[in-house]
């Protein structure tokens, strides 16, 4: 698929600005009379429109994707709790504070719990990021595949409707296929036509570990160099358990896991009760929350810059990453180059963790 981008300083749209301004120019030195012989009538064809105020140079204009490509998009978190489907998708429309939050968490794995979640609260992160931190398994395989995690922000950006009904299409197949049904660590209810996926103790989160590309049955096609991560990855067709993690430490905080959920009626995100709205620079050029009401977080100025990333513990190996972004979130073609860093589950130093039986 191809992108179609606004550029507001194209040639064509520079000739078109340089033919005006030498019109007027021109216009100005007949008025003043210093032209010597009778001016004949001079027309000056009207300006073209202005750039639209969100078209600047890289933003891409909204981009359709087809079923088949929003299935492959939301596969590996469509049977993820509701709350966490909707930080996932909240935080995919901030790809930058992805890296930085996994970035930051590899460098904390031995606080404990309560002193962790005091430090995520003082971050500038969306809110959003701020809840993905009590999954650090979620957000590294959101750091790994970052390919992935730009194309489903940008997707849920454009159309937050289509995704969510993408969302219930895969739990639909996964249902079909006899792998998605109620365990001792989560509830698989039915309300109408929506599968609605809790945990089963309010307290506890399990996060689902499965194989996106065989859980629904029919095979889906496999996301270009996807990274499985370790404690959410599992060969095979079915589903399995691993760890627990305790909530209760984070839900003094705004950003908690009460704090979000699934409107499944209107097909969108929600957070403290209302519809929740991404303020997120890197796709500024896209209109999919035209008329949310709620502001969410905090508002982070200037775009994804390639470079913020460059130096660090662990960051260098990784710029070539970003380079798929062009200042406003284009992000066809970018591939996941992630794996260069150690990743995965970190369990030691968060408390708070349950074991739990496996089921497939």
């Amino acid at each position: 698929m191809t992108n179609r981008t606004v550029v507001a300083d194209s040639p064509r749209l520079k000739h078109a600005w340089a033919l005006i301004l030498a019109g007027s120019l021109l216009v100005t030195y007949l008025q003043s009379g210093c032209a010597t012989q009778p001016a004949e009538r001079v027309v000056v064809s009207t300006p073209p429109a202005a750039p639209p105020e969100h078209a600047s140079e890289g933003a891409p204009l909204n981009v359709s994707r087809s079923p088949e490509e929003l299935d492959q998009l939301v596969a590996p978190i469509a049977l993820y709790p509701d709350e966490l489907v909707a930080q996932v998708l909240a935080a995919a429309t901030y790809p930058a504070e992805i890296v930085e939050a996994d970035r930051w968490l590899e460098t904390r794995s031995g606080l404990d719990r309560g002193t962790l979640a005091k430090a995520i609260d003082s971050q500038p992160w969306d809110n959003s990021v701020k809840a993905l931190a009590q999954f650090p398994s979620v957000l590294a395989m959101m750091d790994k595949n970052l390919s992935w995690t730009s194309s489903l922000g940008e997707a849920y950006m454009n159309d937050s409707q289509a995704v969510m009904d993408a969302v219930q299409q895969m739990r639909a197949r996964a249902q079909q296929a006899g792998n998605l049904k109620g365990t001792p660590q989560q509830n698989v209810t039915d309300e109408g036509q929506t599968v609605v996926i809790e945990p089963a103790d309010p307290d506890i989160v399990y996060v689902p570990e499965y194989d996106p590309w065989l859980v629904y049955g029919e095979p889906v096609a496999f996301y270009p160099d996807w990274v499985a991560v370790p404690g959410l990855f599992i060969g095979g067709v079915g589903i399995d358990f691993g760890f627990g993690i305790g909530i209760g430490v984070f839900g003094g905080f705004g950003w908690g896991w009460h704090h979000w959920g699934a409107d499944w009626h209107h097909r969108g995100i929600v957070y403290n009760h209302a519809p929740y709205r991404s303020h997120s620079p890197t796709f500024s050029g896209h209109h999919g929350f035209a008329g949310l009401g709620h502001p969410n977080g905090s508002v982070r100025p200037g775009g994804f810059h390639p470079g913020a990333f460059s130096g660090g513990r662990g960051y260098g190996t990784r710029s070539g990453a970003f380079s798929g972004f062009n200042h406003g979130g284009t992000t066809q073609g970018f591939a996941a180059r992630g794996r260069a860093s150690a990743g995965g589950f970190h369990s030691a130093g968060f408390g708070g963790f349950h074991g739990g039986a496996g089921h497939r």
